[in-house]
């Protein structure tokens, strides 16, 4: 009854507030371009394509660990990542472009609450049915093409690190906000790091999770899609 209660919701919130669905059947129709082909060597740990993720297996439109965003996106954040190289460090890129089937897969899942393998990892302290919301919504930005989640690397050589965050990506919890107090100061100041080097773009980052950004583009991109990453 609770999942079927949850889906009813979601569902309504799409209906009441759902931006355009484009009708674009590949990423170049849709305007979207593989960062790869822009910077090759950047480094992708696309969790969706996988099952290391909150829903513990691939995730509906990921057939393959690829980073598409809108062009002005994918050009800023080589920005980025150029600038941070010259300091030392580097990004790594858990998700770009997300398609709407993706989200409707993470809707159907926090709606299941029998399935809670993943809950030690990704949501200790929360009710799984607390998770549709501020966490998991009908709608997602990353349906636009214009935000990416990631971390910061911290490179000696040829060997990169992840810098400490405090958290993993996507854990669902205050001590992900970026600005939380539970975390240390160290921890804090590395997302803080990462929050300067994506605003010097024009990325906006996202306060309930240090991971997650938004390229500020004007006209703000307004349709969703739905085109698979393969």
């Amino acid at each position: 009854m609770k999942r079927a209660v949850a889906l009813l919701l979601c569902a309504g919130l799409a209906r009441a507030d759902a931006p355009p669905l484009s009708s674009a059947r590949t990423p170049a129709e849709a305007g979207l371009v593989d960062v790869a082909t822009l910077l090759p060597d950047l480094d992708l740990d696309i969790r969706y394509a996988g099952a290391d993720n909150f829903v513990g297996q691939r995730v509906d439109g990921y057939h393959a660990p690829r980073c598409f965003l809108l062009r002005p996106a994918a050009e800023a954040l080589v920005r980025v990542e150029r600038a941070l190289r010259r300091e030392g460090m580097r990004l790594r890129v858990f998700d770009c472009y997300r398609p709407a089937r993706a989200v409707r897969h993470f809707v159907e899942w926090a709606g299941d609450l029998r399935d809670q393998r993943t809950k030690a990892a990704h949501y200790p302290r929360l009710d799984k049915s607390e998770l549709l919301g501020d966490y998991i919504a009908p709608v997602s930005g990353h349906s636009r093409g214009a935000t990416v989640d990631l971390t910061l690397l911290h490179c000696a050589g040829a060997r990169c690190e992840p810098l400490d965050m405090g958290t993993g990506f996507d854990f669902f919890d205050e001590r992900a906000h970026t600005d939380s107090a539970a975390v240390t100061p160290a921890q804090r100041a590395n997302r803080h790091s990462l929050r300067a080097a994506m605003a010097q773009e024009g990325y906006r980052n996202y306060p309930l999770e240090w991971w997650h950004f938004t390229l500020a583009m004007e006209p703000p991109p307004e349709a969703i899609h739905d085109v698979p990453v393969q």
